[in-house]
């Protein structure tokens, strides 16, 4: 997946959306914010501070589309 680097864009106006799969536990936390123009963030929600993972739209549904076809069995 092509990473932005986070430092170069504007993150101010991220809504961050927990992904389903997170319980409310403190396990695996994932958060996403796709309403930035041209750009999708992601980052662990137990450590909002760090820098976040951003992409292009079209590098995240590539990678939600391998997600989505080849989940591994744990």
């Amino acid at each position: 997946m092509e990473s932005l680097d986070p430092t170069a864009v504007d993150l101010s106006g991220a809504r961050w959306k927990k992904s389903s799969r997170s319980g409310n536990t403190g396990g695996n936390c994932v958060e996403v914010a796709a309403n930035l123009p041209g750009l999708i963030a992601l980052r662990d929600s137990k450590h909002p501070n760090n820098p976040p993972l951003v992409c292009t739209p079209e590098a995240w549904r590539s990678f939600i589309g391998v997600v989505k076809h080849h989940r591994p069995a744990f």
